[in-house]
């Protein structure tokens, strides 16, 4: 994380993951250190995550100490846009927590609630897909193809880096020049 207090985030560590909804789990095992990308959701002071079932990491997450890497809007940050370029170097401007905590095994109650927050919270409102569109027995098979996690969260950090240390005119200037670029994402995040 960005060692400068400025950029830190008053928001909800938990909440903020939880919006994103997608985390790099981050495991040291036997065989070597690993990673995982999973769908991530809240629940009360923890985080679940599933996993497949024959992910090679999976074997190795009960009760594993892990860190989980939520990475919001990001992009990189031209000197051009600033009012003196010649004043400034290249930087990057990112949304992101780090979460530590100890992963364990969720039983299928767990998991099934699990999948249902990530559709309630992912879908689109106009026409959003829930389980009971899908065959019962279908979705049990497939639900066992998958593996459900906890985490017991023991410690949060994060950065919020979108020029605050910036006056308003540079400020303006990456906002337009992510909007160039496309990166409308970000140029929102600074917006707001």
């Amino acid at each position: 994380m960005h060692p400068a207090r400025a950029f830190r985030s008053d928001a909800d560590p938990l909440d903020q993951a939880a919006v994103t909804g997608f985390a790099h789990v981050f495991a040291g095992t036997p065989e070597a250190p690993m990673v995982v990308h999973a769908p991530v959701t809240r629940h009360g002071a923890s985080l679940r995550f599933h996993v497949a079932r024959a992910n090679r990491i999976a074997r190795h997450l009960d009760g594993a100490i892990v860190l989980l890497s939520v990475v919001g809007p990001q992009g990189y940050i031209s000197p051009n846009w600033y009012e003196r370029p010649g004043d400034q170097v290249p930087t990057w401007n990112y949304v992101a927590v780090e979460i530590d905590g100890q992963a364990a095994p969720v039983g299928d109650d767990d998991l099934v609630e699990h999948l249902d927050a990530l559709a309630a919270n992912h879908e689109p409102h106009d026409r959003p897909w829930t389980r009971d569109k899908m065959d019962d027995a279908l979705f049990r098979r497939m639900l066992g193809g998958i593996r459900g996690f906890g985490v017991t969260v023991a410690a949060t950090r994060t950065t919020d880096k979108r020029s605050q240390n910036k006056s308003d005119a540079d400020r303006a200037g990456v906002i337009a020049g992510l909007d160039r670029e496309g990166n409308v994402a970000l140029a929102a995040a600074m917006r707001a």
